[in-house]
Parts: C-alpha cells; structure tokens; sequence
C-alpha cells in the first residue's frame, strides 16, 4: 500500500510556485505514489490541515512552502506520529538550507518518496495571554521582527528577498529600538535586539550561530547590544560577509530556556509577525519527525 501523503499548499502563493509544486507531484506520482493536496485558505488553516491529518494516521505531512508555512503545519501535527515533509517553495527556505534539502522541486520529491526521517526540536514561544506558538526555525524581537511586522505582502510576492531590504531601509529611522529585558537560563541581560535560533542559518544562507543545530535540543540566543539606525546597517552589512558573528556587539550562547520582555518591542517567529512582547520561550513538547535526505 502506498505510504500516505498529504500535501499543504497556500494557493496565494503564485503561479510560479504552483508550476514548482506540480513538477514535484508528476515525480511522486511517476513513483506510484498518490498524495493528496489541500489548499490554505487563510493564515493558520495550514496547522487546522495538519492536525486533521495527523488525527486521520496520515505518514506524512508537506508543507509546500517556506518557514512560516513549514511552522503551521509542525505545530498542527505537533504530539503526533506523523512526519513533517517539506517541499521548499518559500522565499528564503531557511529549514530547507539547514537540512540540505534540495531546492528543485523534483529533487525535493524524490526526497519525499525516500521517507528517511530524523528528529527536529522546534521551540515553543509562551505569552502572558495563554497564546503559544511552535517555531521551528527561529525567533526575533527587535529591529528584524519590526521590519516583518510592516513588510507589505504585496512587495514580497513581487519582488521576493529584495523586499526585506527595502523594508528595512524604510524601518531604520522609525525603529526606536527600545531595550531588551532577557533572562537566559536565569542570567539577566539586555540588548537592542535579540534572535533566538535553533539553526545556523538567518535569512537564507547567512551564518549567524555556526554552533547550531535544529535537529538538536536547545537553543543559540544571539544578543545584538547596539541599537540605532547606524548598527543596524552594520549588522546588514556583516551578514552576507559571515561576519555577524564575529562583532564584538553581538554576543552568541547555548541556552535551554529564555524570557524577553520590553515595552512596544515587535516579535516575529520563522518569518512571520507574532505580536510583542513578553513571552517566554522553551522547547516544544515533543520533538517531531522530518523528512530528511
């Protein structure tokens, strides 16, 4: 019997990506294998999908898409004994580079089919209101979550990773990057921004926790202590030179747990905005099953 697939697609994702997707099911079906498709109709239908399918014994879940869709559908499948398949169609494919999952969507399909998996440790953000949210990449609060928080969706669809850094051209004389309050493992300290990342990789292929390891419990808590619009170029200018982590303002450790807090401070979550702060941030759970090569 053929293993069974379902795979999440956001419709609103364009032609190209629908053309990609489709390349990636002539592979599957070629193989005999029959996946099913079910298209987003909103943002978190992507998790409500996953959580049906999992609750149904569905093997394996794709999220066709980038790192915000992949967490949708990790947190909807969350606890269960599905696999979290990925087909990379998002804008900077964050998991996908970690994973070295291939790109091409035929390639990435033929990686479906294999079904090798190993175990990714997502983390999961707590707020004072009861809200929770799994990530599986990484989260921010700071000057990166604010350019999210006011990137227009428009800009991104058309003009891809170019409308991050149109964005925060736009966001550095705005941003008043107010203070940080962090806890990391009991220790307090403060910065202008901070990334909580379970990877290496930001942004796509630039190194920002060369340490680090989703498929690995824990967490790299990178500090950025200046703030202000000419810091923020310098931390622009450092990423695509992998140098980011070698300034002496941003500090990198190994943490277990972290709280943030500060007032009017933006928080974004695999690339997508996820209110303010407070909020307390640990492991998921369960660690869940990925579709690896």
């Amino acid at each position: 019997m053929p293993t069974r697939m379902l795979i999440v697609f956001n419709p609103a994702a364009g032609a190209r990506r629908r053309r990609r997707l489709l390349a990636a099911l002539d592979l599957l079906r070629g193989l005999g294998m029959r996946p099913e498709i079910a298209e987003t109709a909103h943002r978190g239908h992507a998790s409500a999908l996953a959580r049906e399918a999992a609750a149904s014994g569905m093997r394996i879940i794709v999220a066709a898409g980038g790192d915000g869709t992949i967490a949708e559908v990790a947190a909807g499948m969350a606890g269960s004994d599905s696999a979290l398949g990925v087909l990379p169609l998002g804008t900077a494919n964050v998991l996908a580079l970690e994973l070295g999952l291939p790109r091409a969507p035929e390639r990435a399909a033929a990686v479906l089919a294999m079904g090798r998996t190993a175990l990714l440790h997502p983390g999961l953000a707590r707020w004072p209101d009861g809200r929770a949210l799994l990530f599986v990449q990484m989260l921010g609060a700071g000057f990166d979550a604010a350019v999210v928080h006011h990137l227009p969706g428009g800009l991104k669809r058309a003009i891809g990773k170019g409308a991050y850094v149109l964005q925060t051209l736009r966001e550095m004389p705005r941003y008043r990057f107010p203070p940080i309050r962090v806890e990391a493992d009991g220790e307090g300290l403060e910065a202008a921004s901070v990334i909580v990342t379970k990877g290496r990789l930001y942004a796509g292929r630039f190194l920002l926790a060369p340490g680090a390891d989703p498929r690995e419990p824990g967490f790299h808590l990178a500090l950025f202590r200046d703030g202000g619009a000419l810091a923020a170029l310098r931390y622009g200018a450092a990423l695509p030179l992998g140098l980011l982590p070698r300034l002496p303002s941003v500090s990198l450790r190994r943490v277990r747990e972290v709280r943030l807090a500060g007032e009017g401070v933006p928080v974004q979550a695999d690339g997508d905005a996820a209110g303010m702060l407070p909020s307390f941030i640990g492991p998921a759970p369960r660690p869940l099953r990925i579709v690896v090569p």
